[in-house]
């Protein structure tokens, strides 16, 4: 099963604006295809019920619902929709079987306890309000170092509000962001998601290659001499050429088969 990248939704009923469902469903209007469902307050009745709605939402957009935990919340369905789990640093080791796994990561050691997961989180990347005494942020460098050092691909979590922190852990090396109050609290989540998306995109589609000029073999030009010439470089003249050039600035110079009168 493919791993989250692009922009990823962590819920939060708390601070979503205008309520989860609807906040969800604009999220994903807006190019959001990976869903981390939290929630773990509720009773188990209420957030299965809550996974269906999501889970209905996502499916329809080609997007995939992962559920905070080790419960799949598949009553009902367990064999035909992929068990997609996300797994706190704490526990359990080793992960449930699973389609997908998961898990919170903080710090190097953390990262040495992972055995089959398939991707991890790591945070925090910036000051967030979500969690605001969850240590030192890491910032671009700090993530970088803790990518290097992950077995798995990793999303960048925290505080991640804007574009130009998008493209930095992605340039950084994240496979992707996760957000959580950014669209949770915004006052138009769909637009907010297409923006936060849009910048992924950018900082990771490909560079296009300079046009080449292709002269065909065979008729009279030299192909090496229209590539110098088309990036800007003057062609080497010959040496009859360089020797004419030297009598026109000095009459009495002379050429190579020639004496010069006295």
């Amino acid at each position: 099963m493919q791993v989250p990248s692009g922009v990823v939704l962590l819920t939060d009923r708390r601070v979503a604006r205008g309520g989860l469902v609807p906040v969800v469903a604009a999220a994903v209007a807006g190019g959001v295809r990976w869903v981390v469902l939290r929630e773990k307050d509720l009773p188990r009745v209420e957030r299965l019920v809550l996974a269906a709605e999501l889970r209905s939402i996502l499916t329809e957009a080609g997007g995939t619902l992962v559920v905070g935990g080790p419960d799949p919340l598949l009553d009902g369905d367990p064999g035909r929709t992929p068990i997609a789990l996300h797994l706190p640093a704490v526990g359990p080791y080793p992960p449930p079987p699973a389609d997908l796994v998961g898990r919170s990561c903080h710090d190097v050691a953390e990262l040495r306890r992972l055995t089959t997961e398939d991707y991890v989180t790591l945070s925090p990347v910036f000051p967030t309000r979500t969690k605001p005494g969850y240590g030192p942020p890491l910032l671009p460098a700090g993530l970088a170092e803790l990518i290097r050092r992950s077995p798995v691909p990793a999303l960048a979590l925290g505080g991640i509000e804007t574009p130009a922190q998008v493209r930095a852990c992605v340039q950084a090396g994240a496979s992707g962001v996760a957000v959580l109050g950014t669209i949770m609290r915004a006052q138009d989540p769909q637009q907010t998601a297409a923006t936060l998306t849009a910048a992924f995109h950018d900082v990771t589609a490909p560079t296009p290659k300079p046009p080449t000029r292709h002269v065909p073999a065979g008729n009279g030009h030299d192909g090496a001499a229209a590539d110098r010439a088309h990036a800007g470089i003057k062609p080497d003249r010959p040496e009859w050429a360089r020797s004419a050039a030297a009598l026109n600035r000095n009459p009495r110079a002379t050429t190579p088969d020639q004496k010069e009168l006295p």
